[in-house]
């Protein structure tokens, strides 16, 4: 079993990280030769039986990987129907997201058409019903509604160590997204009986009844979120601090949770079995107690899942019950890890998609390090002493044995962690999680009463974990280790691990040196530029080997969401950053400015240059106004603002007021425009035209038709231009006339909607490139081509 789990684990592997799907009938080869295999391993020695079962599971886990991908992405929106308005008549089929402008759900179709024929769409696709369109009402899990709506293919944008929202809607079975349109919508049905839609609405009534008793409060997200699992509520700054004392795997419905409601039920179960529930019969007789207690114990783990709305990773955790509880009725006298591995097997057959995510490999990890380093080792003994000695032994393995993991995937640790999780784990498992249950079904006020009780205990948590979140060494941050570095640390830490006895145990700490000696990385010459997706935005970072400035930080997307939480942060700690020496604001508009403010609360920022207003709340004591003829050199690379002048001041408007900069590394140069438009551009032809030549250039105001004029593009005379745009953005950048002006020219055109995020490397030697499209994923819609037709401009 246990080979067979490990290699259907690195067939599945091993097709999701692959450019493209196997052919149908090699796919059902690989399941056709993985069955074969199972077959003749009841006729083989032992000798060659293991190796057979890691071939049969590699096969049978590709195969059936690929089989489940090819099903799921053969429902797609034809291309011809994106931005095209659809009448779409179907169930509200999720727990509404709601925000400042409006909501945001699944809505799961029945009906389509043009308004003259009907169409074929995918079944489930995620809406946006917004304010600015219309007055939206109030969405209810179970509603039919008939509605407008505007549909895209699913399309995320591609960076370094970013999170892949495509992976993510391929994963819940979203195949397209759109908004609803200004059209009168229709309420057909307030409520369609099915199981989903009851559970959708038992959901929403126990959002609203915790709503309602903690009007206001800080932490009403964090108890929602302990109740039925959706996160949505938790403020931005209070997730920083659960991340930073490494408890927000608490702060949901988590596994430990699931596990812990099932623990108590089939215990409860159990005692009540065996004594007949004293009422006199003889129970045990007719079903033994522990079978009657796996089956409580599942079906109250059921429940608490159908609250967290099925959730991916809570459904990850009922299946792993669902195989303890088959093997108690089964009697099988399965061992801990074969155990382990009957749930990983029965996880990656029903969710193949689930090796995607962290927590999967964090709670099948934290598994085997339990069974690894409390296997026969620990002592035993009664009493006080020896519970807090085992609730030690097994905080201390856990945390060391998942460091080598926690690095790979966030390139961070928390080192107070360990402390952190022994006083969060029993106050959210014992306290804040079973008031808040038990009060969501009292009725007033006693719901009242319970849930302000629960919140109350959990602010008083808090208070302490701010404090250890604000420690300056509560995380450990390096860059993200390649693969041969986490397994000669994961070797490590189980020769750290080994029992007593085991020699020089302490020796497993020099595998971790490689881990806690890594510095970022640093050109040795030259410069390096990224180009990030940022969506209709600027946003580059521009590295020499001892200088990193950010160019523009991009844009805002929400009130709780921008470019630099979502982008540029991620991928700075994938890096290990956490010092930028200076930023660079070209001008006030949210595209340009909307990450500002996320990345001067995170990072050290040395000082900061930009156009904004003198009243803009960016500016501090670390600013200065960017002028043109404003010039510094790092490390032989020359940095000079082109624009604007001190004349410029603030009357112009803020595209007008771009930070042009000019980065040159001997006879190559970058050029930054921002916004500017055809006005400037004409103004730097006439007072800087020999300055303005240059290798790469930043598209004026991505592409709009009022800059790029052609006599800008022969003074530049650049061999790459990078489009900073948004996938179908609104503005329609970049225009057909201006992209065709580059081709006329024979420039290089980068789109991050095409290409995904752009490296750079310029040094005296030459430009090199490399585009995150490069390593696709077969659910990618961002391809690299040789010979991209840039001819069509942007659409809504």
């Amino acid at each position: 079993m246990r080979a067979l789990a490990l290699g259907w684990l690195a067939g599945t592997l091993w097709l999701q990280t692959r450019a493209d799907l196997l052919p149908a009938f090699l796919s059902l080869s690989l399941l056709a030769l993985g069955a074969l295999a199972l077959v003749r391993v009841s006729w083989m020695t032992s000798r060659w039986r293991v190796l057979l079962l890691v071939v049969a599971g590699i096969s049978l886990g590709a195969g059936w990987s690929s089989q489940r991908a090819q099903h799921r992405l053969a429902e797609s929106l034809p291309a011809e129907l994106e931005g095209r308005d659809l009448q779409l008549t179907g169930i509200v089929a999720s727990l509404p997201n709601r925000f400042e402008d409006g909501q945001r759900f699944i809505f799961e179709v029945e009906s389509a058409s043009d308004g003259s024929r009907s169409v074929t769409i995918p079944s489930r696709v995620a809406l946006g019903w917004y304010a600015a369109e219309q007055s939206a009402p109030e969405l209810i899990p179970g509603q039919r509604w008939q509605l407008t709506a505007r549909l895209k293919q699913p399309h995320g944008q591609l960076n370094p160590d970013g999170f892949d929202a495509e992976a993510w809607w391929l994963t819940e079975g979203i195949r397209a997204n759109g908004y609803v349109r200004q059209n009168p919508a229709l309420l057909l049905d307030a409520f369609v009986v099915s199981a989903r839609d009851l559970v959708g609405r038992a959901r929403h009534t126990l959002r609203e009844r915790i709503q309602q008793a903690l009007p206001e409060a800080r932490f009403s997200g964090v108890i929602i979120a302990l109740v039925m699992g959706d996160q949505r509520s938790i403020e931005v700054a209070d997730w920083d601090i659960f991340n930073r004392t490494g408890i927000g795997h608490l702060i949901s419905i988590s596994g430990l949770h699931i596990t812990m409601i099932a623990a108590l039920f089939s215990g409860l179960v159990h005692f009540l079995w065996r004594h007949s529930f004293f009422i006199g019969t003889q129970l045990p007789l007719w079903l033994p107690a522990r079978k009657a207690a796996a089956i409580a114990g599942l079906l109250s783990a059921l429940g608490y899942v159908a609250l967290a709305g099925f959730g991916i990773p809570a459904q990850r955790t009922l299946l792993m019950l669902a195989v303890a509880a088959l093997a108690v009725w089964g009697n099988a006298l399965l061992s801990a890890s074969q155990l382990l591995a009957s749930a990983l097997l029965v996880v990656l057959l029903f969710d193949p998609w689930a090796v995607l995510w962290p927590g999967f490999w964090l709670s099948f990890g934290a598994i085997a390090c339990l069974l690894f380093a409390s296997d026969g080792r620990l002592r035993g003994g009664s009493g006080w002493r020896a519970a807090l000695r085992s609730a030690t032994h097994t905080q201390m393995a856990v945390t060391a044995g998942l460091l080598p993991l926690t690095l790979l995937l966030f390139a961070q640790v928390s080192l107070i962690s360990p402390v952190a999780n022994a006083v969060a784990i029993p106050v959210i498992s014992a306290l804040v999680t079973p008031l808040a249950l038990i009060g969501v079904v009292l009725p007033a006020p006693l719901c009242d009463w319970a849930l302000q009780l629960a919140h109350g205990t959990l602010a008083l948590l808090a208070q302490g974990l701010e404090w250890l979140a604000a420690l300056p060494l509560a995380i450990w941050q390096v860059p993200k280790p390649d693969l041969l570095e986490t397994l000669l640390a994961v070797v490590g830490t189980a020769w750290l691990l080994a029992p007593r006895g085991w020699p020089i145990r302490w020796a497993g700490l020099l595998a971790w040196l490689p881990l806690m000696m890594a510095a970022p990385r640093a050109p040795s010459q030259g410069l390096w530029l990224t180009a990030f997706d940022i969506g209709q935005g600027n946003a580059l970072l521009i590295e020499t080997p001892s200088f990193r400035l950010l160019y523009d930080t991009g844009p805002k997307y929400s009130a709780a969401a921008d470019g630099g939480s979502r982008v540029i942060l991620p991928y700075l700690r994938s890096r290990g950053i956490d010092r930028l020496d200076a930023i660079v604001i070209s001008h006030s508009d949210s595209d340009h400015a909307g990450g500002a403010r996320s990345l001067l609360n995170a990072l050290d920022v040395g000082w900061i240059a930009s156009s904004l207003p003198s009243a803009h709340p960016l500016i501090d004591a670390r600013h200065v106004a960017c002028v043109a003829g404003q010039r510094w050199q790092r490390d032989g690379v020359q940095f000079e603002f082109l624009h604007p002048l001190v004349s410029d001041g603030e009357v112009s408007k803020p595209n007008a007021r771009s930070c042009t900069l000019k980065i040159s590394v001997g006879a190559r140069a970058v050029l930054l425009t921002g916004d500017i438009e055809a006005p400037q551009e004409r103004a730097l032809l006439a007072r800087a035209a020999d300055q303005l030549r240059a290798d790469v250039l930043l598209a004026p105001h991505h592409g709009s038709g009022t800059s790029s004029t052609p006599q800008f593009l022969d003074a530049v005379a650049p061999k790459i231009a990078l489009f900073q745009v948004g996938y179908r953005n609104r503005y329609r950048h970049p225009k057909a006339a201006v992209v065709a002006r580059y081709h006329e020219r024979g420039i290089a055109l980068l789109r991050s909607d095409r290409s995904g995020a752009v490296s750079l490397t310029i040094d005296p030697a030459g430009i090199t490139l490399k585009q995150a499209c490069e390593t696709p994923r077969y659910w990618s819609s961002q391809r690299c081509h040789p010979s991209m037709p840039d001819t069509a401009e942007g659409q809504e």
